[in-house]
């Protein structure tokens, strides 16, 4: 089973780069069918959630610039503050 543990979007000249940073049990080879559904699955499912999560509560963290912007968003997701919750029981 594969974990997810970061996702990143870029937009460069017209194009989306998806950078998916994940753990996995190792059974599928780079290049194969199998990755690219499992890593496709796996950005699908963490895009999902993001649009959620953005339903909720965000804050911004962190800000830079004057007329070009970067503001760094903390979206705490479902599962996120489900494991905060269990930990504090």
């Amino acid at each position: 089973m594969s974990q997810l543990q970061r996702l990143v979007l870029d937009y460069r000249n017209g194009e989306l780069v998806v950078r998916c940073l994940y753990k996995s049990d190792g059974r599928s080879n780079p290049g194969t069918k199998a990755r690219a559904r499992e890593v496709t699955e796996l950005a699908r499912t963490g895009l999902h959630d993001a649009l959620e999560a953005l339903g909720g509560r965000v804050d911004v963290v962190g800000a830079s610039g004057f007329t070009q912007r970067e503001d760094v968003l903390c979206i705490a997701t479902p599962a996120a503050v489900h494991k905060k919750m269990k930990k504090g029981a």
